[in-house]
């Protein structure tokens, strides 16, 4: 192998094939989730709003509850989502003490129920949320699990979100990310998925059948926005929009100004 100082002595045409190479590269530590695999709500209206036509391995994706009561709802949602990977491989969630605090521990039926089979599932519960965001990072970079995921309490800056989004495009694994602060800043996030509880379908009984969330894409790089009222099919594992006009997908240059400066931050 040739000493780093070689290459300043390179010739023309070596020095060329770097610069190629470095062009091909821009691209991917501008968007590590480019050429990693994608897995399918199942929905095709919804996966049409996603570049890649379903949800992006390789990148960072946060899940945040629409209000204050809404965060188990929200829990559901990325539980749900981790359920579709089709994969074989144990998934990683790992939650921080002010993750999920108020509202105890993740029961092995309703998991089981959203598709996430508990024997497929490792928990860890972290003492502090800087324990938490370490072993988020450390477990993308394993590559072992099938997907890594995490509840936080804490407001994440710009610089972690960026570090655990380049992790995951490393990796090639999906990050999903559970937020339980409503509000949120800047973020280096894919996409973020505001989830809100709704009335669930009922039965001809009148009981409870199928789950039903509020979900509203309100980041999507490189993707359309987009708002639909969805229910969690618990026998086929699968997406279903509860209405015909739950869709109400944003147009293409729609303005900051009319939906607010959150609803528009796709970059």
């Amino acid at each position: 192998m040739k000493p780093p100082h070689a290459l300043l002595h390179a010739p023309e045409r070596s020095r060329a094939e770097i610069v190629d190479g470095l062009r091909r590269l821009l691209p991917k530590l501008e968007n590590p989730s480019a050429g990693n695999c994608a897995f399918s709500f199942g929905l095709a209206t919804l996966d049409a709003h996603l570049p890649q036509g379903g949800l992006a391995g390789g990148a960072l994706h946060e899940v945040l509850p629409e209000g204050e009561g809404d965060l188990p709802a929200a829990f559901g949602f990325a539980a749900a989502l981790l359920g579709r990977i089709p994969s074989k491989e144990p998934v990683l969630f790992i939650i921080s003490p002010r993750g999920l605090a108020a509202y105890g521990h993740p029961h092995g039926h309703g998991l089981d129920e959203l598709g996430l089979t508990p024997a497929r599932l490792i928990l860890v519960e972290t003492e502090n949320e800087v324990q938490a965001l370490w072993a988020l990072e450390e477990a993308l970079r394993s590559g072992v699990p099938a997907a890594v995921a995490g509840a936080i309490g804490q407001e994440l800056d710009l610089k972690t979100s960026r570090r655990l989004h380049l992790a995951a495009g490393n990796s090639g694994l999906p990050l999903i990310l559970l937020r339980a602060a409503a509000e949120m800043g800047s973020s280096a996030a894919a996409t973020r998925w505001r989830v809100g509880a709704a009335k669930a379908a009922r039965d001809r009984f009148g009981l409870p059948a199928h789950w039903r969330w509020r979900l509203r894409l309100e980041r999507c790089r490189n993707g359309r926005l987009g708002e639909w009222l969805v229910e969690w099919d618990h026998v086929a594992y699968r997406f279903n929009l509860a209405a015909p006009m739950a869709d109400r997908a944003f147009p293409r240059g729609t303005s900051a100004e009319r939906f607010g400066p959150k609803a528009a931050d796709r970059s």
